[in-house]
């Protein structure tokens, strides 16, 4: 199959990683979680997190110009989502053709509907680095659908075929490659972020007493045990190893009361790897970086990017008692 390498994903490849607890039963002088120990935002700064997603960003190519875009085909998909009339013109006009299509009212209002917005809300597009939020009415987006790059010259195209979304805008040249690598966006009525409380970890060694304190008992071997302090919790991580590498990673998280407050095995398959804990020499961006903070009203500190997954999309990781994780939607299909 021809793939079209027009697609470019520009945020750290973000569907569901698959991050297992370990089965082993736990070390019994190892400290024990303390429940509801992590600070979180008011009660009047909770947001509503029934149908709630946030999606990736990406890039797409139409011969000289370079489109934005967000997929929303993660949670909107089916039969109905591309003109009928639009498909039966495939055995009679060129593949670039159709590559792309700007969809008319009808579609756009099916595509609303199934995402559970309207052209009241907004885009919110937020830069976690930089700390920049931007906010954008859906009303001035257009809706539009790409074909997939996996879709090869003279194979059936069916609805299923595209990525549909909503394309934020377009240039001509590459300069925008890095500018939404360390974003995520939301739709909705109201920004979900808390601002300037992300922080990338800048990981230091962490000695001998802490592998033996909070990881000891694993029959992999050991690796580099690192730390990291952010506001008054402080994180341990312990890389367990096989053959070829990292096969497991070990995430411990004590508050200021020196009480476990928090962990979890993080463990890879089908092809995922895990992301340095050390920026990786001449690395000139922060692909790599795990990054940690408060990132959504009314929730329990965030940490995620330990593990670049081949299959699916990164997953944000909350600090609280049921380890509960939020996709990042970014329609990395195969």
């Amino acid at each position: 199959m021809k793939i079209n390498t027009a697609l470019v994903l520009l945020c750290s490849q973000l569907m569901i990683v698959s991050c297992k607890k370990d089965d082993k039963k736990p070390i019994q002088d190892q400290p024990a979680i303390v429940k509801d120990s992590v600070k979180t935002a008011t009660t009047e700064e909770e947001i509503d997190f029934k149908n709630f997603n946030i999606f990736n960003v990406s890039t797409m190519q139409r011969k000289d110009l370079m489109d934005t875009f967000i997929s929303v085909s993660d949670i909107y998909n089916g039969k109905n989502t591309i003109p009928a009339d639009f498909l039966k013109k495939q055995k009679e006009v060129p593949f670039e053709k159709m590559a792309y299509i700007e969809l008319d009212p009808t579609y756009r209002k099916k595509m609303l509907d199934g995402i559970h917005i309207t052209e009241n809300d907004s885009l919110y597009l937020y830069n976690y680095e930089k700390n920049k939020l931007q906010k954008i009415p859906v009303s001035k987006l257009k809706a539009v659908a790409y074909l997939s790059p996996y879709m090869g010259e003279g194979e059936e195209i069916d609805p299923e075929s595209y990525m549909v979304g909503f394309q934020i805008g377009t240039q001509k040249g590459n300069d925008i490659f890095d500018k939404y690598m360390n974003v995520i966006a939301y739709f909705g009525s109201k920004s979900p972020f808390v601002e300037n409380k992300m922080k990338m970890i800048k990981w230091e060694k962490a000695g001998a007493d802490i592998q033996k304190k909070y990881f000891s008992g694993s029959t992999l071997k050991y690796g580099g045990t690192y730390q990291y302090t952010y506001e008054n919790l402080t994180y341990y991580v312990q890389d367990l190893l096989e053959e070829y590498g990292p096969q497991e990673r070990k995430l411990v998280v004590i508050n200021d009361h020196h009480e476990k407050v928090f962990e979890k095995t993080f463990t890879i398959e089908d092809g995922a790897e895990f992301n340095p804990l050390e920026k990786m020499p001449n690395e000139e961006t922060n692909y790599y970086a795990q990054w940690t903070g408060r990132l959504f009203k009314g929730k329990a500190p965030v940490v995620f990017n330990f593990i670049s997954p081949s299959f699916g999309c990164r997953a944000i990781t909350f600090l609280d008692k049921e380890s509960t994780e939020l996709s990042i939607n970014c329609d990395n299909r195969h």
